[in-house]
């Protein structure tokens, strides 16, 4: 493991309230929107395009997603953005989480630009966001919180971006 990675990982470890599932407990909705807009604009602008969004989610520890569609990127394959309601905790995806083991097999595929994920890592960088791989997310989750039950092999994806 990197030292990147342990610290994201001590990063989680300290985001992980039991008492706070879904959100933190000095979640700012308002906040965690005006920031969730400055990253739409940002993409918009760095990829020349409009991006489908999805925000506010209930019943989940993910805030929202911007989408900068296919036809923006260099490979011809949609960006995803996920961002959680929890300490500005971002994901950069290509297709969409899961689709691939990270955006690493993406690139090795030919399926993600290094360029074009490099805009969309900078952006987040540029606003604060801690981006965190989706391989690391995928890792066992180990926490102290209980997550629901329809979860079969919970991960820290499910803590601070899935349902509850």
């Amino acid at each position: 493991m990197t030292e990147r990675e342990a610290d994201l990982v001590a990063l989680l470890r300290e985001l992980d309230d039991p008492e706070w599932l879904e959100w933190p407990r000095d979640y700012d909705r308002g906040a965690t929107g005006a920031l969730f807009g400055d990253l739409v604009s940002r993409l918009e602008d760095d990829f020349a395009t409009r991006c489908a969004t999805e925000r506010d989610a209930q019943d989940s520890s993910e805030y929202g997603r911007v989408t900068v569609p296919a036809d923006a990127t260099v490979c011809g394959t949609r960006i995803v953005v996920c961002v959680s309601k929890f300490g500005s905790l971002a994901l950069v995806c290509a297709d969409n989480p899961g689709a691939f083991i990270g955006t690493g097999e993406a690139q090795a595929e030919g399926e993600s630009d290094a360029a074009d994920l490099g805009r969309a890592n900078r952006a987040l960088a540029d606003l604060g966001y801690a981006i965190v791989p989706e391989e690391l997310l995928e890792c066992d989750y180990d926490g102290p919180s209980q997550l629901p039950g329809h979860v079969q092999r919970p991960s820290w994806w499910h803590r601070f971006f899935g349902s509850f």
